[in-house]
């Protein structure tokens, strides 16, 4: 398979790094001031998250995204809103959300967004905003508008899947019910973008045609395949995050409904017991 030739991104190595250095010293340091360390499956979630971000922003992601195959840069986006993002809320504990969010403007700044229609409005017009044909171009020839764009996609994923994943109960997820709504309407979503892609007939972004072709695909077979991996990868993903909350709500109702027979057993006994 013809990749294009590998370079070093120091600026991604860097970002990410000091990310995970800030990370696992804030957790050093909170166990040595509660003596509560960090489960290792907590930061084995976020550490997950962020090989995902680092997959996606450096080489050959990278490259093949920005400079060659649409397909590439909707996997990128892919990556980063649909897989990052929700390991990254798994893996940040109570503590560091609480801490993050300490700043009263903060707090009701993120509480306002958080809210599901409202999470759900922002992601989906980041979504279209930065599909749109004049972002796309000024996204490929500037670096800096590049970076921006990530930094806003993945912080609209972490809002997008606060209500499905929050982990505090002072600002809760969603009820299991209300989780699959909110994803299933999150699914339709796409379809409009991914719509435009994949039955156009002249390339939607014209600087994709400009760049070298690779694997013998054309610049609209680049944009066809793009829009299936939107709508049909992506719903996948999401399809598969609705089963799991399903069938672990099922077996939450199963063993209520078996703990309730249980206790109302145990009422009847005593009750015959007592009226003997």
């Amino acid at each position: 398979m013809q990749l294009p030739p590998w370079h070093l991104h120091p600026d991604v190595w860097l970002l990410f790094g000091s990310i995970v250095a800030a990370y696992l010293i804030a957790a050093r340091r909170h166990a040595d001031a509660t003596g509560e360390g960090t489960p290792r499956r907590t930061k084995a979630l976020f550490l997950s998250g962020m090989g995902v971000l680092w997959l996606g922003a450096d080489w050959p992601v990278h490259d093949l995204a920005e400079g060659y195959l649409y397909l590439m840069h909707m996997t990128q986006h892919l990556l980063f809103t649909l897989i990052a993002a929700p390991l990254l809320i798994a893996g940040m504990p109570a503590w560091m959300l609480r801490a993050l969010l300490a700043p009263p403007p903060v707090r009701h700044v993120f509480r306002f967004f958080t809210r599901p229609l409202i999470a759900l409005a922002v992601f989906n017009g980041v979504l279209l905003f930065t599909h749109w044909p004049t972002i796309v171009e000024a996204s490929v020839g500037s670096e800096a508008i590049h970076l921006s764009l990530h930094v806003l996609i993945v912080t609209s994923a972490l809002l997008m899947w606060w209500p499905v994943m929050s982990p505090l109960p002072e600002m809760p997820a969603l009820s299991p019910p209300g989780q699959m709504i909110y994803l299933f309407l999150q699914s339709l979503a796409p379809t409009i973008p991914a719509s435009f892609l994949t039955f156009g007939h002249t390339p939607l972004y014209p600087v994709y045609a400009t760049f070298p072709r690779i694997w013998g695909m054309s610049a609209l077979t680049d944009q066809l395949v793009a829009g299936l991996i939107m709508k049909i990868v992506g719903g996948l993903l999401l399809w598969g995050v609705i089963a799991v909350i399903f069938f672990r709500w099922f077996e939450q109702e199963q063993r209520d409904g078996l703990d309730r027979s249980a206790y109302q057993n145990v009422q009847r006994e005593i009750g015959a017991e007592l009226g003997r």
